[in-house]
């Protein structure tokens, strides 16, 4: 029986060299891998009580709808700066050259609402760092992380310490 890690793709040396670039395009491309990853990642939550599922664009919409539909959740999309419609919330947060900034729409998160990030990677950390923030801000409790993957060696965990935390497939080095 195959393992989601025989769906994931190593393209080495992308984009620069000495990186082992994974790819979740052949997880996606292939029925059974994606069901694989979407159900993996459901179980991760097992008996969790929770409101919202959300996910980060535009991989965390790609794996997050599927969970919160299937567990009958809602979801809540988190977007780059601009993109959304309504009145928004927004977090900065630094890149390795540089800031970002991410949104939620202001009335997608109510105090009290318990909420679960799901996303295809952790690498450093600072994206789901800066969203944690955003959710406490709004008045939500991020009760559980879910990733597909995370590069052990860029230490992304750490910076999460504070969170309960799962990914489904570890990879050691960046």
């Amino acid at each position: 029986m195959k393992k989601i890690e025989d769906y994931i793709r190593t393209i080495p040396d992308f984009p620069e060299e000495g990186v082992m670039f994974r790819d979740i395009s052949t997880v996606l491309s292939d029925k059974d891998g994606l069901r694989m990853a979407v159900d993996q990642m459901a179980a991760a939550l097992g008996d969790e009580d929770f409101d919202i599922v959300l996910g980060p664009e535009s991989r965390g919409f790609i794996f997050g709808v599927p969970i919160a539909y299937n567990m009958h959740k809602a979801f809540v999309p988190i977007r780059k700066k601009g993109k959304l419609p309504g009145e928004t919330v927004s977090v900065e947060y630094d890149l390795e050259y540089g800031s970002a900034e991410l949104e939620v729409h202001k009335d997608a998160i109510k105090p009290g609402d318990r909420v679960v990030i799901v996303d295809d990677l952790i690498a450093t950390g600072g994206t789901t760092e800066a969203i944690c923030k955003l959710i406490e801000k709004l008045g939500g409790t991020v009760v559980k992380i879910v990733f597909l993957i995370e590069l052990e060696g860029l230490k992304g965990r750490d910076k999460l310490k504070n969170y309960n935390m799962i990914s489904i497939v570890k990879y050691p080095g960046k």
